[in-house]
């Protein structure tokens, strides 16, 4: 009955089917920007510059923690639950407002480490699901650059929106704090004020917007889920040349983006300069990764998706190799903003290419395996400059060669393409070539060792027995014998 009403309330609902995905898109892009403000102040990521390096490590390496989970586990069971990507959205935005609550109870808990491991864990798995339910939504291929396009839009738009609330309410309640009295007999002393921090004042406007992103998803579009039968050959899709070297490609641009950060924040702790700098950079950063949201359905009128990537690598490059000559920190922030606004149009592609080329029932563990590898590309160039001293002119040239080099390989291995010729093989195919390789051996000397009869396949081959043969006459006698064949002479008189 439930399910006819809903049925119903979806035929007529005015709103169209992208329209239904935007609002929830909107809810969980502020909670996550909320969230930020809540634990700007907390032990959790209040990485000062004078903060040891380990906190760096620890904060890299949790930040990659969760994409263990999300791609051998969530991302097939994106693709298998019964509802869909849809009820994977329901379950993240729900989760997140549950883990929320707890944070609350515990800010200042060594249990908030799990928390916002949990938090990051949803924050990827909606991520994951968002993404495999654009397709869905859109009328054809050629809509896909402009619907990401929006949704990135929306995203940072109403990001901006919430923050600017969870700020006031932080420093107000913060402030509130520091002006009352806290004598015994106060209303603050007995609890019930001195309960709602700053902190935890953004926590509970985090967690509505979570409950309402969630009472929002339940109007999101069905979609078919996949069948286990079609797994692995669907997958089998998803390494094709074209998305291989767009991920490759993407690769490149995400950990432009993390090696740069993380350079300015040590640079900015080894020279004693303004912590402004560092937060100069993440604005321009966002300013310009909406700017690249904006100009990516424009490029796409004009290009096609791999176009559009090879252009953005080809703007890395230029504005790497460029602001190497004149490097500063006013240029780290030029060059934070330029690899951040191409990574951004980098993205709307390569998306576009994985909904395009990619199986769309398996589209979930696709996202996954990919933001999988995104993510730790920006998390391994990260930690580069957190562990070397790497001066800034090195530092803008290592990002234009790294950039310039993979436009020259993607253009020729699409004109390869093109001409119908073969693609030298990489370095990580042939890996993955000679682990399969050793595999089939493996298997091959399992299966010999079992028609032998074996236990192991490694057990040592039967011996054969053989006779010793006799030693050979010592033609040197020991002391006090004689030769073989010599008589003793006769006695003297």
């Amino acid at each position: 009955m439930l399910g006819k009403r809903r049925a119903h309330r979806e035929q007529h609902s005015t709103l169209t089917k992208f329209q239904r995905m935007v609002i929830p898109h909107a809810l969980m892009g502020a909670g996550e920007a909320t969230m930020a403000v809540a634990l700007a102040g907390s032990s959790f990521i209040s990485v000062t510059p004078d903060a040891a390096r380990s906190k760096v490590l620890l904060f890299l390496t949790i930040s990659m923690a969760p994409f263990a989970v999300v791609a051998p586990l969530i991302g097939p069971v994106i693709d298998r639950m019964r509802g869909g990507r849809r009820l994977v959205v329901q379950i993240a935005a729900a989760g997140r407002a549950i883990v929320t609550l707890l944070m609350i109870r515990h800010l200042d808990s060594v249990l908030l480490f799990p928390e916002v491991f949990a938090a990051l864990v949803l924050a990827k798995t909606y991520t994951v699901s968002k993404a495999a339910l654009v397709p869905s939504v859109v009328g054809s291929d050629q809509e896909l650059v402009e619907a990401n396009s929006k949704l990135g839009i929306i995203s940072g738009l109403s990001g901006f929106a919430a923050a600017i609330p969870a700020g006031i309410i932080y420093k107000g309640v913060s402030a509130f704090h520091s002006v009352t009295p806290s004598a015994p007999g106060s209303l603050l002393h007995r609890g019930i004020v001195e309960q709602v921090s700053g902190p935890k004042a953004a926590l509970c406007l985090t967690m509505v917007i979570f409950a309402a992103a969630f009472f929002a998803a339940t109007r999101l579009p069905r979609e078919a889920i996949a069948d286990h039968s079609q797994s692995t050959e669907a997958m089998e899709e998803l390494s094709t040349v074209a998305v291989r070297l767009a991920s490759s490609g993407m690769a490149i641009l995400r950990a432009s983006v993390g090696f740069l950060f993380f350079q300015l924040l040590f640079y900015v702790r080894r020279h004693d300069a303004s912590i402004g700098w560092v937060g100069a950079g993440l604005a321009a950063s966002s300013v310009a990764t909406m700017l690249g949201n904006a100009v990516g359905p424009r490029l796409r009128r004009q290009l096609r998706e791999e176009l559009m990537l090879i252009g953005a690598l080809i703007l890395a490059a230029v504005a790497g190799l460029s602001t190497a000559l004149a490097a500063g920190l006013f240029t780290s922030v030029v060059l934070m903003a330029a690899v951040n606004g191409s990574a951004a149009i980098g993205k709307l592609a390569f998306d576009s290419i994985v909904q395009r080329d990619a199986p769309e029932a398996n589209q979930g563990q696709a996202f996954a395996q990919f933001e999988t590898k995104f993510q730790l590309a920006w998390v391994g160039a990260g930690i580069v400059p957190v562990l070397l001293s790497i001066t800034l002119p090195i530092s803008f040239l290592v990002v234009g060669v790294l950039a310039s080099f993979a436009a020259v390989t993607y253009l020729v291995s699409m004109r390869r393409l093109q001409l119908g010729q073969p693609l030298p093989t990489t370095m990580t195919e042939r890996v993955r070539r000679q682990a399969k390789s050793m595999a089939a051996q493996r298997r091959a000397a399992k299966e010999a060792a079992a028609s032998r009869g074996d236990q192991s396949p490694f057990a040592p081959p039967p011996t054969t027995t053989t006779t010793k043969p006799a030693a050979p006459r010592r033609s040197n006698p020991r002391q006090g014998e004689l030769p073989v064949g010599r008589k003793l002479p006769p006695p003297s008189l």
